[in-house]
Formats: C-alpha cells, sequence, structure tokens
C-alpha cells in the first residue's frame, strides 16, 4: 500500500483541527475530512489541507495514510454508526495507527461509581449505543485501534457562560451525581500521542480525572467571571425548564478515572487542575505545548 498522506483526520470540529496542529508541527502531511468550509479553513490555518464529504452520502474513495484518527459523530437519527461504515469502507487499507474518539457515555449511569476501563459499557441513550457501536467496528476493522472515551470537553468557546451570566439555575447536587471533563488541548494531546506511540490498552479515558460535583462546576466558572453563584433546582423543576438531551446528561453520574493513561504513556495533562484549565480558557489563550 502506497501511503499518499501521514495523517487523516476524520471530522475536525475544536479538537480535529488542534490534531491537526500538532501533526503538521511534527512534520506530517495532514488531510481532513470536513463538511463545511468553516472547518476546511480552519484547518487550512494550521497548515493542514481538506476534502469536503457529506458524511451521510458516498464518501468515495479516500488516501492511504500511516495514521487514521476518527472524530467524527455518528448521525443521531440511526441506531448504528453508517458514517463510520462509510468511512472505513472507502479506506484502501489499515494504517498502521487508529485512533478513535467515543465517548465516557457509553459506560451509562454508574451511581456515582469510580469507573475505569475494565467496566462493561451500558449505554442509557441512543446517542451512547451508537458510540458502543462505533467502538466495536472500528476497533473489530483494526485491532491495533485505541479508543478514547471522553467526557465533556471544555475549553475557548466551549464554556456555558450565557447560562451562568445570565443566572440560569443548576441541578442540585443532592438531586444530580458527579461530571467529569477533559479540556480540548489536552484530548487533542492524548489523541495525538496515541496515534504515534502506540500504547499497551485498547480503550482508554481521556479525561483529567478530577470529577467533581456539578454546583462546584458552575460556582467556580462563576466566582471566575465575577458573578453570583447560579441557584440550586430539584429534578421537578428542571424536568420543566431543561430539554431531554441535557436531562440524560444530568441523569447520569459516574466518577471516571485515568489512572491507566497516566501510568501507559508518558502524556502529561496540561490542565489536570479544571479550574487552571478555565482560566486559560477565558483568557483564550493557545496552548501550544504537547503536553509531555
Amino acid at each position: 500500500m502506497t501511503v499518499e498522506v501521514s495523517t487523516v483526520i476524520v471530522g475536525c470540529g475544536d479538537t480535529g483541527v488542534r490534531i491537526a496542529a500538532r501533526a503538521v508541527a511534527a512534520g506530517e502531511t495532514v488531510l481532513g475530512i470536513v463538511r463545511g468550509e468553516d472547518s476546511a479553513a480552519r484547518l487550512r490555518s494550521v497548515g493542514g489541507r481538506s476534502r469536503r464529504i457529506d458524511l451521510d452520502g458516498p464518501v468515495g474513495d479516500l488516501p492511504a495514510c500511516r495514521r487514521l484518527v476518527y472524530s467524527a459523530p455518528p448521525a443521531r437519527a440511526q441506531a448504528t454508526d453508517a458514517r463510520m461504515a462509510r468511512v472505513l469502507e472507502a479506506m484502501p487499507g489499515v494504517p498502521a495507527h487508529v485512533v478513535y474518539i467515543s465517548t465516557s457515555g457509553v459506560y451509562g449511569d454508574c451511581g456515582g461509581d469510580w469507573v475505569d476501563e475494565a467496566r462493561p459499557v451500558a449505554p442509557d441513550t441512543d446517542r451512547a449505543k451508537r458510540r458502543v457501536d462505533a467502538e466495536r467496528r472500528i476497533m473489530g476493522w483494526a485491532r491495533h485501534a485505541v479508543v478514547l472515551r471522553a467526557p465533556g470537553i471544555y475549553g475557548p468557546g466551549r464554556l456555558t457562560l450565557d447560562r451562568v451570566r445570565a443566572g440560569e439555575p443548576v441541578l442540585a447536587d443532592r438531586a444530580g451525581g458527579w461530571t467529569n471533563r477533559v479540556h480540548v488541548d489536552d484530548l487533542a494531546g492524548i489523541a495525538w500521542h496515541m496515534a504515534t506511540e502506540p500504547p499497551p490498552h485498547a480503550i482508554y479515558n481521556a479525561c483529567d480525572g478530577v470529577p467533581t460535583r456539578r454546583e462546584a462546576y458552575y460556582d467556580t466558572l462563576a466566582e471566575l467571571l465575577g458573578v453570583a453563584a447560579p441557584p440550586r433546582i430539584d429534578w421537578a423543576e428542571a424536568r420543566q425548564r431543561f430539554s431531554a438531551m441535557r436531562l440524560s446528561f444530568l441523569a447520569e453520574s459516574r466518577r471516571l478515572s485515568n489512572a491507566r493513561l497516566l501510568a501507559d504513556t508518558r502524556y502529561r495533562l496540561v490542565f489536570p487542575d479544571y479550574r487552571d484549565g478555565i482560566l486559560a480558557s477565558l483568557r483564550g489563550d493557545p496552548v501550544l505545548a504537547p503536553g509531555y
């Protein structure tokens, strides 16, 4: 198989573009599969090339590559990840390095328990079931694939600032559960690390390893914004105020461990403390260090 580009990234949103920037900085030839011109322009701005493809339609032929990083979400209306099926079918062969960015939602509600990668998947929602299908699909296609299970991603432009400034309420801790997160720069750094230095395991929790109660996170955000802490509400009021999708996130509680990630790799988190991550996000400063 003749390699045409070094790295193919399927889905170049915020995380994918940051992965592309790392790949370009490492001297890679990068092709990003994107849907819209905005994403294509962002990819070009970091030195990558783009190909606009609607993954809900015919994909066409894709180039051979050494590394494939897949971060595109499944389509909402389907029971399986047909987008991924089309992409894998369009690949001319299996790359030497394959990374898939999944979600910690595949674990389902864990009642606040600590969760490591040995815990069986138990998806509660259709979107999580699609992700389980995607994980199994890509690991069946590439036995050496690495799956990253990411929780809530935050970073510049990815904070609920308008909600906090407007004083919107949050579900009280006595009614809610634990939350987990990862800074977008760390998620990109972890993904690139896995694409260049294959780890000993196939599945990793890609998180900062510091779960918090929901109130603590929003109180910290309010403090750093210099506004009042958001009011608390119970489940009865939450059901009246929030969308069904938001309620489905609130219904799940787990504490993600990143012990395997830290033990197996040389990657060191840029933002192991979410407070520092929020501060950097509010400044909008790019994090250029790869996190080693």
